[in-house]
């Protein structure tokens, strides 16, 4: 009977270390990603990070799916800021859902040729959810920027 109870253990043991364990996505590479494609000013790889549903917070304006938010966040600020950073303050993942949340900061570029360079400081959280396909799709951004400074040169 002993033996046949230490078998069973090992087998319970062995079947166990079989399973496949749910994978968590890694959230501050999720981000890299996101950030890097910003800051290479490739556009459409930003797009590809955001699902249909996807939402975006800047004090009043609020934009809300794909198409809006690629139009009037991703397309229209691109070009007139770079070098985006961030420190993560907090950062959580489940399942099918993960955030990052912390302060940003970016060059502003200048709006004409006798306009001085800026930096563009505030909060940011992006939040991101796991699609039915599996891919992990940003959901929600909201930033609060504080207002620019001009950069002294």
């Amino acid at each position: 009977m002993r033996a046949l109870v230490i078998i069973l253990g090992f087998a319970a043991m062995f079947f166990t270390s079989c399973t496949k364990q749910k994978e968590s996505v890694n959230i501050q590479e999720l981000n890299q990603q996101f950030i890097s494609a910003w800051n290479s000013k490739n556009a459409d790889k930003v797009i590809s990070f955001l699902g249909e549903d996807v939402h975006f917070l800047q004090g009043e304006v609020h934009f809300q799916g794909k198409s809006e938010v690629a139009d009037k966040w991703v397309r229209e600020t691109m070009g007139t800021i770079a070098d985006l950073k961030t420190n993560v303050v907090s950062s959580g993942t489940g399942e099918n859902i993960a955030y990052e949340a912390g302060t940003f900061s970016v060059d502003v570029l200048p709006a004409g040729p006798d306009q001085p360079h800026g930096v563009g400081e505030g909060n940011f959280m992006l939040l991101w959810k796991k699609s039915e396909e599996g891919e992990w799709k940003l959901h929600f951004a909201q930033l609060e920027d504080l207002p620019v400074q001009a950069r002294n040169m």
